[in-house]
C-alpha cells in the first residue's frame, strides 16, 4: 500500500518522555498476557483488577490513581477503600486502547501511530488523564501528536479518520473527525503539481538502484499527478465521514466535475448492484486491509452494524434487510451531496441510483429531487438505463409512470430555460455552459428518439394500457419529431402485443402518429400492414403519393446542365437498395392497390359530377314550382286580360279598314258618349 518510513520517523522523533519510541519499539515490556488477562511483570502483587470487555488487567492502584481521574473517582466515591475491582465496559478503543494507557501510567514506552492515536486519545479523555493530575499527561501528549504529526500527513489523516468509525461519539466530540476531514480537504484541493506525498494508485518507481530514487522523485521528472488522485484513498471511508470530507472539499472550492466523479467512484465501490459489469474493487482492497490491520479495534462484524465492509464483504449470515438498510443509507447520503450544477454527474449514474432508490424505498423527497436532476439532463439517457422495473406492485413490467415524470421534468426545465434570460449565474462558467446546452433544439429531438425507443420496448407488455402509451407518446411537442418512424414502430409493436383492440381503440392509437412524417420505407410497410385501420392505410398511401410527386417535381426543377437527366435513375436505385427486402416484396402489391384506389377515385369523381348536374336540374324545377305557388288570383286575372287584349289586337289587324272607320267615327262623337262605350 503506502510507504510510510518517513512519516514513521517523524512520529518516533516527536515527543519526549514515555511516549517517545526507544530501542524496545512496540514490545509490551513489563506486561504479560496469560489467558485473556494482562499481568505486570513485578514482584509487587496486584491490588487492582480492571475489566475492559472480555479482558482483565491485573494492575496496581498507585500508578493508575496518580494519572487517571476516572479510576480515582471510581475508587474513592465508592466509600470502600479496599475496592480492588472495577469495570470499564464503555471505554472507547476497547482493551487495546486501555493497554496503551496503562503502559503510559507505568512509564512504559508507547509508540504512537496513526492506527492507535484516535483510540488512545478517546481513552485518555474517558480516563480523565488531564494536566491537573500530572504534567504532560496522556491527553496532552496524544493531542499534540494529532495536531503536529497526523494532520500534516495525507496518509495519517485518512487512517485516523478511518479508525474513528468505532469511536463514535467520542471522536466527534473531540473534533477528531472534523479536523481530519479539513486536513484531507485541504490536501485534496492542492495543486496536483505540488503533491509529493504517496497515495493509492501512484505508479511505483521502475528504477531499482537507490541512487536514482532522489532523481526520479523530483517534480520535474516524475509523472504528472492526475486530478483524481485522491478518489481511491477517500473511498475507503465510511459514508458519514465521506460526506464530511466532500462537504469540506466543496467549501474549499473544488470543481464540481471532480466532486461528482468522486461520488460516482465511491458509489461504484460500495453499491454492488449499481454496476452490473462486475468492476472489481481491487485498488482499494489493499488499503482497506492495511487500514484494518493498523487500527486497534479490529474489524469484527459486531463493531459497527452500518459499516461499509458489512455491505460489500458481509458474510452469508447477514440478512438482506440489514444490507438493504445500509445501502439505503448510502444512497440517501450520496443524493444529498451531489453538486447542484448540471452535468456534475452523468445521467446514467443518476438513473442507476434512481433505480436502486426505488427498489430500496428511499425517502420520497430525495427520490423527487433525484428525478428532477435526471430531467435536467434527460437527453443524455440511454434506453438501457430507462428500463427501470416497477417496484410498486403495479401491473406493468416497467415503471412507465416514472419515465413520464422524468419527461415532464425535462419539459419544465426546457420551458424555464427558454423563458428566462440566459446569463451565467454568479461567475460560474461551467454552470453557464451546462445551461446553454439545453436551449439546443437537438435535445428535444434526442429525447423524442429515446421516448420512441422506450415505447417500442415497453409496448410488448400486455398489461400496458392504451392511455399510458398515448399520454407518453403525446407528451412531447410535435416539433420534437421530424420523423415518426420510431413512433410507428412502437405503435406496430403495441398492436402486435394487443391483438384484441377494437377498431375505435386502434384509430385512437394511430392518432398520435403523423402519416406525413413517415419515411418511404415506413409508408411501404404501413401500406401492407393489416393491423392498421383502413383509414390510416389510405392516409399513408396518399402521403406516399404526395412525397413521390414532390420528389419528381423537385427533380424536374433542377438545371438540366447540372443534372444531365440522370438523377432520377440513381435515386430510384438508391431507394431500392436502401429499402428492406420485406418492403420490396410488397411493393408490387402496393402499386396495384394505389392504381385501384386511383381508378375508384376517378369513378367517384364522375359520379359526383353527374349527381351535381342532376341536382342543378332539380333545383331549377323546384324554383319554377315555388314561383307558381307564390302568384295570387288578382295577378292571374290580369295575365288572362293581357292575353285577351293581345288576341283582339290580332283580330283588329285582320279587319283592317273597319277599325280605321270606326276610329274616325269615334273621334267625331262627343267625349261623353265615348266614355260610356268604354
Amino acid at each position: 500500500m503506502w510507504e510510510s518510513e518517513t512519516e514513521s520517523v517523524r512520529g518516533r522523533e516527536y515527543g519526549n518522555g514515555v511516549l517517545s519510541s526507544n530501542k524496545h519499539g512496540v514490545k509490551t515490556d513489563g506486561f504479560e498476557l496469560r489467558d485473556q488477562s494482562w499481568y505486570v511483570a513485578t514482584d509487587i502483587p496486584s491490588d487492582l483488577l480492571v475489566q475492559v470487555g472480555d479482558v482483565n488487567f491485573h494492575l496496581h492502584k498507585y500508578p493508575m490513581l496518580s494519572r487517571s481521574g476516572k479510576v480515582n473517582r471510581l475508587i474513592y466515591e465508592s466509600n470502600n477503600p479496599d475496592l480492588n475491582k472495577i469495570a470499564l465496559e464503555d471505554l472507547p478503543g476497547g482493551p487495546e486502547a486501555f493497554e496503551l494507557a496503562a503502559k503510559f501510567c507505568y512509564g512504559i514506552a508507547v509508540d504512537l501511530t496513526a492506527g492507535n492515536i484516535s483510540g488512545l486519545r478517546c481513552a485518555a479523555e474517558y480516563l480523565e488523564m488531564t494536566e491537573d493530575l500530572d504534567e504532560g499527561n496522556l491527553i496532552f501528549k496524544t493531542e499534540a501528536f494529532l495536531s503536529y504529526v497526523v494532520l500534516s500527513s495525507w496518509r495519517d489523516s485518512i487512517l485516523v479518520l478511518k479508525s474513528c468509525e468505532k469511536l463514535s461519539p467520542w471522536a466527534e466530540n473531540l473534533q477528531i473527525v472534523r479536523r481530519c476531514s479539513e486536513s484531507i480537504a485541504w490536501k485534496a484541493c492542492a495543486n496536483p503539481k505540488g503533491i509529493k506525498w504517496a497515495y493509492t494508485g501512484k505508479p511505483s518507481k521502475v528504477s531499482s538502484p537507490k541512487w536514482n530514487d532522489l532523481k526520479d522523485s523530483s517534480p520535474s521528472r516524475s509523472q504528472p499527478v492526475p486530478p483524481d488522485w485522491w478518489f481511491e484513498d477517500v473511498s475507503i471511508l465510511r459514508t458519514d465521514h465521506f460526506v464530511r470530507v466532500i462537504t469540506a472539499i466543496k467549501v474549499k472550492g473544488m470543481r464540481f466535475e471532480l466532486i461528482g466523479a468522486s461520488i460516482m467512484h465511491y458509489a461504484a465501490k460500495w453499491l454492488p448492484g449499481l454496476i452490473k459489469d462486475g468492476q472489481g474493487q481491487g485498488p482499494a482492497d489493499d488499503m482497506s486491509i492495511s487500514t484494518n490491520s493498523n487500527s486497534s479495534g479490529g474489524t469484527g462484524s459486531s463493531s459497527w452494524k452500518g459499516g461499509l465492509h458489512m455491505i460489500v464483504a458481509g458474510t452469508k449470515d447477514d440478512t438482506p434487510s440489514i444490507q438493504a438498510k445500509d445501502q439505503r443509507m448510502i444512497i440517501e447520503s450520496l443524493i444529498s451531496i451531489i453538486p447542484p450544477q448540471k452535468d456534475s454527474v452523468s445521467c446514467s449514474f443518476l438513473l442507476r441510483i434512481l433505480r436502486m432508490a426505488n427498489m430500496l424505498k428511499v425517502a420520497p423527497a430525495l427520490v423527487t429531487e433525484l428525478e428532477k436532476r435526471v430531467g435536467m439532463q434527460f437527453e443524455q439517457a440511454t434506453l438501457a438505463d430507462l428500463l427501470i422495473p416497477s417496484y410498486n406492485k403495479s401491473e406493468t413490467m416497467y415503471d412507465v409512470d416514472l419515465v413520464q415524470r422524468l419527461l415532464e421534468h425535462f419539459l419544465v426545465q426546457e420551458q424555464t430555460e427558454s423563458s428566462s434570460p440566459s446569463r451565467p449565474p454568479f461567475s460560474d462558467k461551467h454552470m453557464y455552459e451546462g445551461t446553454q446546452r439545453s436551449n439546443n433544439p437537438n435535445a428535444k429531438m434526442r429525447v423524442a428518439r429515446l421516448v420512441d425507443s422506450y415505447l417500442t420496448e415497453v409496448s410488448r407488455d400486455r398489461n400496458l394500457s392504451l392511455t399510458k402509451f398515448q399520454v407518453l407518446a403525446e407528451a412531447l411537442p410535435e416539433s420534437a419529431r421530424t420523423c415518426d418512424d420510431g413512433l410507428y414502430r412502437a405503435i406496430d409493436s403495441y398492436l402486435k402485443a394487443h391483438p384484441t383492440l377494437s377498431e375505435h381503440e386502434r384509430k385512437r392509437l394511430c392518432r398520435v402518429m403523423d402519416c406525413q412524417k413517415l419515411s418511404i420505407d415506413a409508408c411501404m410497410h404501413a401500406a401492407q400492414n393489416e393491423r392498421l385501420p383502413l383509414r390510416i392505410v389510405v392516409q399513408v398511401l396518399f402521403s406516399e403519393q404526395v412525397k413521390i410527386s414532390n420528389a419528381l417535381a423537385n427533380s424536374t426543377l433542377k438545371d438540366p446542365a447540372e443534372t444531365q437527366y440522370q438523377p432520377l435513375i440513381p435515386n430510384h436505385k438508391t431507394l431500392l437498395e436502401a429499402t428492406p427486402l420485406s418492403f420490396q416484396e410488397g411493393w408490387a402489391a402496393a402499386k396495384k392497390d394505389i392504381n385501384t384506389l386511383k381508378f375508384e377515385l376517378e369513378s367517384v369523381k364522375a359520379k359526383y359530377l353527374e349527381l351535381q348536374n342532376d341536382m342543378e336540374n332539380l333545383q331549377r324545377q323546384f324554383e319554377k314550382m315555388s314561383k307558381q305557388k307564390q302568384t295570387s288570383a288578382w295577378t292571374s286575372g290580369w295575365k288572362k286580360l293581357s292575353k285577351l287584349t293581345k288576341m283582339t289586337a290580332v283580330e283588329n289587324h285582320d279587319i283592317g279598314p273597319q277599325i280605321s272607320t270606326a276610329a274616325e267615327q269615334t273621334r267625331k262623337t262627343p267625349r261623353r258618349w265615348r266614355n260610356s262605350i268604354s
